[in-house]
């Protein structure tokens, strides 16, 4: 199985687009009995531990002190991949510094990418753009610990048999010294490191890229790249094949054609009017499909098998896009022509960072300014929006960065 296969379909099983406030009236309050009920179920894991050949000593190392964190069974039903507007998700991810980050940190690390290239066919650029989305290039991994997570999800809320098969991996890379508990620090779910593979991840695909002896996806970046490239290589990845590319669509162009599962051949699309963005005809590898995340009046883009290869890495069309994007720009190709179908444009995370920093200014307490609009931010935008005539939304778009400078 692929890196998050299991996540995706767990978190799909969910009602993902239920109202937040739904699902956290279903949380259990984290009571005295919850957090019994937690401890039994500490015991039972340490047996399950114990029959994986991990031994006493290491789970009980890991887990002393550990509580619970029921605020992760609110995450557990949601993702920005599926609930975010494609038009900021991508925003967010690729805009013009990011692109810089990434060229800087590629010129820091040109000879392991090469060779990453030379040993598994994969286009460095692709590389470095899940380096950049995954960790910032190695400055973001996350910040929750791993034991902690997974044994809160081992017990609680859905998918429990998934995140156990997670806490077991975690514990045998404690039991056989790879990395440092202080070291296992990530996701909510589970994924560390500078390019965040989930421990089985970790535990079938992760190479020791630099020669020293350990398989290190956190503390050494060429070991992290040298992993990924490794990850989409068995992920089908075809050297040197594109991933896809932007395309115009004809007026009145039936959104039934559209869908990363319905390939056709690219003189099918042609024959329906499909060019490329520049007007040039369609070319490319075998057969494709037509992504069109915004509906057909938006960007469209003809997408082959490495798009695939991308998308197994996260399986969500938004998430695999900003990776193909990002990549294309890591390389020099221009970013998207055809403007999304709004009139209202998503914010570059500095854009985001300004927002910000006037709410601030206005008394309110949102937090670190960091270019992440979390729930304190967005409740402090839909107060303004209320106040100055817009829509309480509480999404930060230029329409309201806008209203902030003029105010």
């Amino acid at each position: 199985m692929t890196k998050r296969i299991a996540l995706t379909r767990a978190l799909r099983a969910l009602p993902i687009l239920a109202l937040a406030a739904a699902a956290s009236a279903t949380l259990p309050a984290p009571d005295a009995a919850a957090h019994t009920d937690f401890r039994s179920c500490l015991a039972e894991l340490r047996s399950a531990a114990a029959r994986e050949g991990v031994s006493g000593a290491t789970f009980d190392r890991a887990t002393a002190g550990v509580e619970p964190d029921m605020s992760l069974l609110e995450l557990l039903n949601f993702q920005p991949e599926f609930r975010t507007a494609i038009w900021d998700y991508i925003a967010g991810l690729v805009d013009e510094e990011r692109v810089a980050d990434g060229r800087r940190a590629m010129a820091r690390y040109p000879n392991a990418l090469a060779v990453a290239q030379q040993r598994w066919g994969v286009d460095p650029h692709v590389i470095a753009a899940i380096w950049g989305v995954e960790s910032n290039y190695g400055r973001n991994m996350g910040k929750r610990p791993l034991i902690q997570s997974l044994t809160t999800l081992s017990c609680h809320g859905r998918r429990q048999s998934f995140f156990r098969g997670e806490l077991m991996a975690t514990l045998k890379i404690l039991e056989r010294g790879e990395i440092p508990q202080e070291q296992l620090v990530g996701s909510w779910a589970g994924a560390f490191g500078q390019t965040q593979f989930i421990p089985s991840t970790y535990q079938r695909i992760a190479v020791d890229f630099d020669g020293d002896g350990r398989r290190d996806i956190v503390g050494s970046t060429v070991d992290a790249l040298g992993s990924t490239a490794n990850y989409l290589a068995r992920s089908n990845w075809r050297a040197g094949e594109p991933w896809g590319y932007e395309v115009r669509l004809p007026a009145g162009f039936p959104e039934s054609r559209t869908g990363r599962t319905k390939r056709r051949a690219l003189s099918d699309f042609a024959s329906w009017g499909v060019r490329k963005v520049d007007g040039s005809p369609l070319t490319g590898p075998g057969q494709a499909a037509l992504l069109a995340p915004a509906g057909v009046n938006g960007p469209a883009w003809i997408v082959f098998r490495n798009f695939d290869a991308i998308y197994s890495y996260n399986q969500a069309e938004s998430y695999a896009l900003a990776i193909a994007l990002l990549s294309d720009r890591l390389a020099g190709r221009p970013g998207i022509q055809t403007p999304w179908p709004t009139n209202d444009p998503p914010l570059s995370r500095e854009e985001r960072r300004e927002v910000q920093r006037r709410l601030l200014a206005m008394g309110y307490d949102i937090g670190d300014v960091d270019g992440i609009i979390g729930s304190k931010t967005r409740a402090a935008i839909k107060e303004v929006q209320s106040r100055i005539g817009q829509e309480p939304t509480g999404r930060a778009g230029l329409l309201f960065l806008n209203a902030l400078r003029g105010g």
